[in-house]
């Protein structure tokens, strides 16, 4: 059973990126949501490898990927993409600039806090080798919104 710490932090991390989205504005949200959905399939395949090598490790038990992984998919991933998208497509060099920012910024300052909490900890990953794992998606994400603009433009 998760405990109530746990639970406290799945909901938060789920629901205020998710609502932060209200700001985003309409147009924007249907521009970058098909990159969104994207990242966030791809982080899901991305989390059940990570499980399964035993990157990191969650203090609760019993393990579950549910309870576990899946609120870091479905919580900030989508809707910071979409942010980060709104902020910099167009300029490549900015989105990578902002990318490197927020994934250095979780990978050597969230995963401290996190564990402090007794939320989950790097277990087979350096800070760097986790900081590379969460930043080459951004590489993905400017991607599958290049090609959603170009075939949309082509239609």
């Amino acid at each position: 059973m998760a405990s109530r710490r746990h639970r406290i932090f799945n909901f938060l991390v789920i629901m205020i990126p998710w609502l932060t989205l209200l700001f985003i504005g309409k147009q924007n949200f249907k521009r970058y949501s098909v990159s969104g959905v994207f990242i966030v399939l791809f982080e899901i395949l991305n989390h059940l490898y990570g499980h399964k090598k035993k990157w990191w490790k969650f203090f609760d038990k019993p393990k579950s990927f549910i309870k576990d992984e899946l609120p870091f998919s479905v919580g900030p991933y989508m809707p910071l993409s979409m942010w980060l998208l709104k902020f910099s497509y167009g300029n490549f060099k900015k989105f990578v600039l902002l990318n490197v920012i927020a994934d250095g910024i979780f990978a050597f300052l969230g995963m401290d806090i996190l564990k402090k909490l007794k939320i989950i900890s790097l277990n087979r990953l350096s800070r760097f080798q986790f900081f590379i794992y969460i930043h080459y998606k951004a590489y993905l994400l400017y991607g599958v919104q290049y090609l959603y603009e170009k075939i949309k433009r082509y239609y």
